[in-house]
């Protein structure tokens, strides 16, 4: 006899996925902007291999979408209510709301290098 699924197992699924520190960080350092790898690993102090099998584990679970800009892979999340999801945990663990808002990253990040945190230098002699 074949054992029936839980129907909550998809909701432990996403759960367990998101649950490791690292990946909660990415997902809140992405917010509800874009970031490339490269913005990832200067925003979390973190490095570039460890960030990227996180950011495949999540791909992987269908939370991150990405999309390529020359080089670099720009990974934006899927459904922005996960941002929800974490903010509620949090108060659920004890945290402040401004706990977890003063991390979601929106804007640029000065040492990253990717494209849309280095401003695009004019050459001189197109002036």
């Amino acid at each position: 006899m074949m054992k029936k699924q839980n129907p909550l197992q998809p909701v432990a699924s996403l759960l367990e996925t998101i649950s490791p520190l690292a990946r909660l960080e990415i997902l809140l350092a992405i917010g509800t902007g874009e970031a490339c790898v490269c913005h990832l690993e200067s925003a979390l102090g973190l490095r570039q291999a460890y960030i990227s099998q996180h950011l495949m584990a999540l791909r992987k679970a269908d939370i991150l979408q990405d999309r390529r800009e020359g080089r670099y892979i720009f990974y934006r999340l899927k459904d922005a209510s996960l941002l929800d999801l974490i903010s509620v945990s949090a108060r659920l663990s004890g945290l402040s709301a401004d706990a977890v808002s003063a991390q979601i990253n929106v804007q640029v990040n000065p040492l990253c290098e990717c494209p849309q945190c280095s401003p695009t230098l004019i050459p001189i002699a197109s002036l």
